[in-house]
């Protein structure tokens, strides 16, 4: 009996909130959609790889579809700031629909080609750099709770993690049985129910206050104010880094699992969902911490074990290991952009949040097609297993550098997070990242993040 309470009481605290109706309208509805979406990005480089036999073209179509987001992001995070996040959150998820709709068509009408794929994938590019920064900024206005802003953040991973690992498991089942095209029409269904979801909210749907400045003056202050303060620059730039020479180990899994491990489409899909299954048990590591303390020391512990599940990977030859190390890498990834994630958002102010959100996607979806490119023609030149060998190195170190500058982002924060009136667990947050541990002054009647 004391253990099924103990149980309970843990679940609670990890889905703590889902009191708030907003966000739980939004984690069901967006549970489904992500699916959805995750069966399409499994699907997508294995039918292009399915139809040229070609790493280059698996990079080279990843490229088209990610380039837009580096190219809109700046503005996508002034327009976030501009409008109301509402709507441009619904906006981005009907046009979603409507190009997984078509791909649908093409593929089970048998008339896709290549191109057809480089031109739907540059209009999702382009929808993502809207949708990415007003997602998360609108996390803080569907949770009343300030103090539950953390534990969202970390359920937004748990939500894109679980979907990643259910996903490419249906999808390689689908590949396997009934073909691209069923794929594609799941993830436009899927869409239906993010988008009824959205229009139950009761949130304020015309925003907050729009802000009515020059457009190219708000993208100008958002560069300013996001690089020229250090903790958050340093932590967009280690994002960078493991996205760019990392992460885009995702593109050459078709080919890992073909020409590597000698699979198909299931081990692909198994690949995938490993590495999902990882990133789910890191956030539901992350759901379960009260506080955001030490999220600062996390990111280069994650970002070092992100590289070294890559760099073991990358000796991998056999299922087993492969999937093994594949989760390690999919844990350290979740880990280190969650945190990232959830310091971004607790230290940013609120009038700035989407324009800080659109360098956040930019770190992470801009840099992409560049490290698609990059890992494509590595792969051609030397290899898939080097290239990803190559990826784990720079993610270490990265985190070794950005380790480095833990003391100095300590003695920056403390001061901004005073003058800010944080509550102390947040200001012990970056602080704590390094030793030895300063204990932050408490501030009377401080109790919301801000």
């Amino acid at each position: 009996m004391a253990e099924n309470s103990k149980l309970a009481l843990g679940l609670s605290k990890i889905f703590r909130s889902l009191r708030h109706r907003n966000y739980r309208l939004f984690f069901g509805g967006q549970s489904i959609s992500l699916i959805g979406t995750w069966m399409q990005r499994i699907t997508m480089p294995w039918l292009v790889y399915h139809m040229t036999g070609s790493a280059f073209q698996l990079g080279l179509v990843s490229f088209a579809g990610q380039i837009p987001t580096f190219i809109l992001s700046p503005v996508a995070g002034a327009v976030t700031d501009k409008f109301p996040k509402y709507r441009i959150l619904l906006i981005t998820q009907l046009i979603s629909l409507v190009q997984a709709m078509i791909l649908a068509i093409l593929a089970l009408t048998g008339t896709i080609q290549i191109w057809h794929i480089v031109v739907l994938s540059i209009i999702l590019g382009s929808v993502n750099a809207f949708d990415v920064p007003s997602r998360h900024s609108l996390v803080i206005e569907m949770v009343e709770k300030k103090e539950d802003l953390g534990n969202a953040i970390a359920l937004n991973s748990m939500m894109f993690n679980g979907a990643r690992l259910i996903g490419p498991s249906i999808a390689g089942i689908m590949l396997a049985t009934t073909g691209e095209g069923i794929c594609f029409l799941i993830n436009a269904i899927s869409y239906i129910f993010v988008i009824v979801s959205l229009t139950m909210m009761t949130i304020n749907k015309e925003g907050k206050s729009a802000n009515h400045g020059n457009l190219f003056e708000e993208i100008k202050e958002g560069l300013k104010y996001t690089f020229g303060f250090k903790p958050i620059r340093h932590i967009i730039l280690l994002l960078a880094v493991v996205n760019l020479l990392g992460a885009s180990y995702q593109v050459l899994m078709p080919v890992f699992a073909k020409d590597i491990l000698g699979g198909g489409s299931g081990i692909y899909g198994f690949l995938m969902g490993a590495a999902g299954l990882g990133a789910l048990a890191g956030a539901t590591y992350l759901a379960s911490k009260e506080t955001v303390i030490k999220l600062g020391r996390i990111i280069p512990a994650a970002s070092a074990m992100f590289g070294l599940g890559l760099v073991a990977m990358s000796f991998s030859r056999h299922v087993f290991a492969a999937l093994v190390f594949i989760a390690i890498a999919g844990l350290g990834l979740m880990l280190h952009t969650a945190s990232s994630n959830t310091i971004l958002q607790t230290i940013t102010d609120d009038d700035k949040r989407g324009r800080v959100m659109s360098f956040y996607t930019l770190a992470i979806m801009g840099t992409a097609p560049f490290g698609s490119l990059i890992a494509g023609s590595l792969a051609k030149l030397l290899g898939t297993p080097v290239t990803v060998f190559i990826g784990g190195l720079s993610c270490i170190a990265g985190a070794l550098v950005f380790h480095k500058k833990l003391p100095e982002l300590k003695k920056i924060v403390r001061p901004v997070y005073v003058r800010m009136g944080l509550i102390p667990e947040v200001v012990s947050g970056i602080q704590t990242a390094s030793e030895p541990i300063i204990k932050p002054v408490q501030l009377p009647g401080s109790q919301d993040v801000g």
